[in-house]
């Protein structure tokens, strides 16, 4: 029962942080089908990252919007490279570039959610990439790295196949 506690609180955490951005963003900002039962987090032309290099966030430390001519495809997501470098560095070990959780925002992972992200609001740890579906997100999933990968490892297999309405 003391974890349920728990999760209901970050849970009623995480829905004022996006309710309070939600305002502030605009609606083309969110990729996420409501109906898919997809496990990977996808757009039009089912780009991942919103078009951003995966490599980038391990290679630049930062993100880089990628470039529909050093594409892709890897489980079904099309991948946006900002070089041919980065695009042969993935496909030399794409599970180590590819996003955690399908590209879907780790927070709400660790919550039961699939939420859409926001490429700009990420961490590597372990070598892995996590992202978030906004700053506040970011900055509550942060408070606790560890705690949140483990709840949302948990939880991912249970909810990878569900539609986001339906969590």
């Amino acid at each position: 029962m003391h974890r349920s506690i728990r999760n209901f609180g970050l849970a009623a955490s995480l829905a004022i942080v996006i309710a309070g951005a939600a305002g502030t963003l605009p609606q083309t900002a969110f990729a996420t089908d409501e109906s898919s039962t997809a496990a990977i987090n996808v757009e039009k032309g089912a780009v991942i990252l919103h078009g951003y290099d995966p490599v980038a966030y391990f290679t630049m430390g930062k993100p880089a919007k990628g470039n529909a001519k050093y594409s892709t495809t890897y489980r079904g997501a099309v991948y946006y490279f900002a070089s041919k470098a980065n695009r042969t560095m993935f496909l030399a070990d794409p599970a180590h570039y590819a996003p955690q959780f399908g590209g879907f925002c780790a927070m709400g992972v660790a919550l039961g959610k699939k939420l859409d992200v926001d490429p700009n609001q990420f961490k590597v740890v372990d070598g892995r990439l996590y992202l978030n579906v906004n700053a506040d997100v970011f900055k509550k999933w942060s408070q606790d790295i560890a705690g949140n990968i483990a709840r949302a490892n948990e939880n991912w297999p249970a909810i990878k196949g569900r539609a986001p309405s339906a969590l």
